[in-house]
């Protein structure tokens, strides 16, 4: 058993150790892989956001992390009031079952 789990991590090690070895496989002069975002065709918030993916992936990110779960709040509480307004009531509970 003692040998087995020395194959297993003996290969792992060596598996660790190749990866680089596989990312490097397109050669030294393989161009580095650039990602924009097609800023043509939008205008105003749009344009704005896609141009702040090109510019910077760090504020990007930062941005849309917090806009996400603002985004989430507006849309419940529109969705709730929307509900209350067909006369769904899902303040209270009251089992149907009993």
């Amino acid at each position: 058993m003692r040998k087995l789990w020395a194959k297993i991590v003996g290969l792992g090690v060596i598996a660790v150790l190749l990866l680089p070895e596989l990312a490097a496989a397109a050669g030294p002069k393989a161009a580095p892989l650039v990602i924009v975002a097609d800023t043509r065709k939008f205008t105003g918030w749009e344009a704005w956001w896609t141009n702040l993916y090109n510019e910077s992936h760090f504020y990007f990110t930062l941005i849309t992390v917090v806009t996400i779960p603002i985004v989430g709040l507006i849309f419940g509480v529109l969705a709730d009031l929307i509900m209350g307004a067909i006369g769904l009531d899902l303040k209270s509970r009251e089992l149907a079952e009993h």
